[in-house]
């Protein structure tokens, strides 16, 4: 019974992990030093990479019984990966043309499939 409420205190942490990461990560650079922005941003992607990693750990952590919710950290690592490539797009352009930018789901949470009762 402990380990359940363990691991749903843990399940609930990461999320506030991850914002806790992005709102204390580098602060936005300033246009006049280039230099220091690519810095920023290389952190920003490690931080990022780092975030992944915590999400793919999480997702393999046993969900409580019963829970009707759970977080959809799939739809996270593929958010975190757009997020990435951006960056890294924007560090090493591949063309000097506008490209289409790609929405971001946002939506985390996803219903449990129901089980069939016996």
């Amino acid at each position: 019974m402990t380990s359940i409420s363990t691991t749903t205190a843990e399940r609930c942490r990461v999320p506030g992990l991850l914002l806790a990461c992005l709102l204390v990560g580098p602060a936005p650079a300033l246009a006049a030093d280039a230099a220091s922005e690519h810095a920023q941003l290389a952190a920003l992607v490690r931080q990022l990479d780092m975030l992944d990693r915590l999400a793919d750990h999480s997702a393999t952590l046993p969900r409580p019984d019963g829970s009707r919710y759970h977080f959809d950290y799939a739809q996270l690592r593929e958010d975190i990966e757009r997020v990435r490539s951006g960056i890294r797009d924007y560090l090493s352009p591949r063309r000097a043309q506008p490209r289409d930018p790609v929405a971001l789901v946002g939506g985390y949470r996803r219903e449990s499939p129901e089980e069939d009762s016996p």
